[in-house]
């Protein structure tokens, strides 16, 4: 970018801060900001902790949006200053474009939130993985997800709770569901829903010959209470069992996990995160009330399409992404051509440019 670039281009940068403005409702969230301080300072505030975690957890959420576009906003200002600096004294003109380049780049990545427009892209989310046919392979590869996604999240600044999982036969784990806490937390992850393809040589094999494994990802929104999803008792078959993996000393000294099938739909969900079945099965309803409601909107989307002749792709069962460890290393996504020869650092967590690249053409194709 040259001097002359910058200054035809600072304009355009002022009208893109304004959007993001507008769109982040900054105004409200710092209302909000200064409501939960105030309730913070009250000196009974941890006299409920679970409720004072949450608010804590929400001023969080709260400050991750605020302070970066406070930030972007003080340096529009900088770069304003700057080029007026420059305009007259031809030595500060570098300055001037060091300022004008990182201020795009943070512009861009807080733009990001602008794609983020569903009805429920800014909620916490139940994030699953699932092994596919093969055994161990999958097993072992849904685990290396599982680690990846993890990573990810740990990046992002997001909590997550094993909420249920399964352990494989051998190694691995033949499914896990993950409660996912952060500020649009659903949004990001929709981008990884589908199935993911593995090829490597396999270490569970003695003669060292060439695997490909798969694993399926779903990801579905957490609803407030005030969503309305009837859901009649007489549709649900409750078991109850002994919990096993993570979760604590209470493992496997007590039948408190739950598992709920919505017979009409069949859909099933479980939970044993918890030392109390009463609150494994309150998580639980709450994941199949989400799931549910997934599920009827995804309906009437195919519907909608069949209308109008359009083909239908439901994320869940499609081959979204490929990670080749051998005989060559690359992660392509299917869905963007978005690839990449540095798969050590996708699976530890490195996921911004193929969710980046998603969410940007989700916009493009809208």
């Amino acid at each position: 970018m040259t001097f002359e670039e910058l200054k035809l281009q600072f304009q355009d940068i002022v009208q893109r801060v304004k959007h993001l403005e507008t769109f982040l409702k900054i105004a409200e969230r710092s209302d909000e900001r200064c409501e939960i301080e105030e309730k913070m300072a009250a000196a009974d505030f941890w006299d409920n902790s679970e409720l004072a975690q949450e608010t804590v957890a929400k001023l969080s959420a709260l400050k991750n949006i605020i302070e970066p576009y406070k930030k972007i906003s003080a340096t529009v200002e900088d770069l304003e200053t700057a080029i007026e600096f420059a305009s007259e004294d031809v030595d500060m003109e570098e300055e001037a474009i060091e300022i004008g380049a990182q201020l795009v780049r943070d512009l861009d990545k807080l733009e990001l939130l602008s794609f983020l427009s569903g009805p429920f892209d800014a909620n916490n989310c139940y994030f699953s993985i699932h092994a596919g046919a093969g055994g161990t392979e999958s097993c072992d590869w849904a685990s290396m997800l599982m680690r990846m996604y993890m990573r990810y999240f740990e990046r992002k600044g997001w909590k997550y709770d094993i909420v249920e999982m399964q352990q494989g036969d051998e190694a691995g784990v033949k499914s896990v569901t993950l409660h996912v806490t952060g500020e649009f937390a659903f949004g990001y992850t929709r981008a990884e829903k589908g199935v993911h393809r593995l090829v490597r040589i396999s270490p569970f094999d003695s003669n060292a010959r060439r695997h490909t494994s798969f694993a399926s990802v779903d990801t579905f929104p957490e609803l407030s209470d005030d969503i309305d999803i009837e859901i009649e008792e007489k549709d649900l078959k409750v078991d109850t069992y002994r919990a096993s993996g993570a979760g604590g000393q209470h493992v496997n000294t007590t039948d408190s996990a739950i598992r709920i099938t919505h017979i009409p739909s069949g859909i099933v969900v479980a939970c044993q995160a918890e030392r109390s079945q009463h609150k494994n099965r309150a998580s639980a309803m709450k994941m199949l009330k989400a799931k549910l409601y997934e599920r009827e909107q995804e309906l009437k989307a195919a519907e909608a399409n069949a209308i109008r002749g359009e083909k239908t792709e439901m994320g869940w069962g499609n081959q979204i992404r490929s990670y080749v460890l051998h005989p060559y290393q690359m992660v392509k996504d299917l869905r963007t051509e978005h690839e990449t020869g540095n798969s050590a650092a996708v699976l530890d967590g490195n996921l911004d440019p193929f969710i980046e690249a998603f969410l940007k053409s989700k916009l493009n194709i809208t």
